[in-house]
C-alpha cells in the first residue's frame, strides 16, 4: 500500500505536466479548398503515339487539420474531395469525349475521395509531409487509395498542398481507351498531380 502511494506521488506531478504542457493543447481547425489559380488537378498519361494530359480546376474539398499551441501541425482527421469528370480537359474536344464515356461519366459524373486516416511529419518550419490513406472511387468502383502529400502553412494560416501518385485503370474496372480506330491506345499507368489551397472556414455570426 506504502509503494503504491509513492508511486501515485511520483506519477501526478508528471501527468499535471503533460497535461499543462503547450504541445498538449490541440486545436482542430476546419477548411475549404479556394477556387484560386493555382489550386489544380492534372491527369496524365501515356499511349503508343505521345504522352497527353487533361486538367480541371472545377473541385470541392473540405479538411480538418490539427494544430499545438505552438502552431504545429499535429494531425489531419478529416478530408473529402470531389471532382466532376468532365471538369477534365485536354484541349482536344474528340478525346474528353471519348474520355467522359470510358469513365461512364453519365452514370458517374463525379470522381471522389475521403480520408482515412494521415500520418503528420514536420520536414521544417510550417512544412509537413503527410502520409495519407483513404478511398478513392472513380466510375462507381472505390479502392483504398495511399499518397504522400507536401503541405506548407502560410502567414495568414492558410494551407497549400501539392503531391502526385500513380494508379491503374484496371484497378478500377476501366478498359484502357483507344482513339483514332484503334491507332492512338493510352497506357494502363496514370499519374495524379495536384495543387491545392486550403483557407479556414469562416466562422458563423
Amino acid at each position: 500500500m506504502k509503494t503504491i502511494q509513492i508511486f501515485q506521488k511520483k506519477i501526478k506531478p508528471i501527468l499535471l505536466l503533460l497535461m499543462f504542457s503547450p504541445l498538449a493543447t490541440v486545436a482542430q481547425t476546419a477548411y475549404q479548398l479556394t477556387q484560386s489559380g493555382s489550386s489544380s488537378v492534372k491527369v496524365t498519361g501515356t499511349s503508343n503515339v505521345h504522352d497527353w494530359s487533361m486538367t480541371s480546376k472545377q473541385f470541392e474539398s473540405t479538411g480538418t487539420f490539427n494544430f499545438n499551441s505552438l502552431g504545429e501541425m499535429t494531425a489531419v482527421t478529416a478530408l473529402k474531395f470531389t471532382l466532376a469528370i468532365k471538369s477534365l480537359k485536354s484541349g482536344k474536344s474528340a478525346m474528353d469525349e471519348r474520355t467522359y464515356k470510358t469513365l461512364n461519366a453519365t452514370e458517374f459524373p463525379k470522381i471522389s475521395y475521403r480520408l482515412n486516416f494521415a500520418t503528420v511529419t514536420i520536414v521544417q518550419a510550417n512544412r509537413y509531409s503527410i502520409q495519407t490513406t483513404g478511398i478513392l472511387t472513380i466510375a462507381g468502383k472505390t479502392q483504398s487509395f495511399s499518397m504522400k502529400v507536401m503541405a506548407l502553412v502560410n502567414a495568414d494560416g492558410s494551407i497549400s498542398c501539392h503531391g502526385s501518385e500513380n494508379l491503374m485503370l484496371t484497378d478500377y474496372g476501366i478498359e484502357p481507351p483507344s482513339f483514332m480506330l484503334g491507332a492512338m491506345k493510352v497506357g494502363n499507368n496514370l499519374v495524379i498531380h495536384f495543387e491545392f489551397d486550403y483557407a479556414k472556414v469562416s466562422s458563423a455570426k
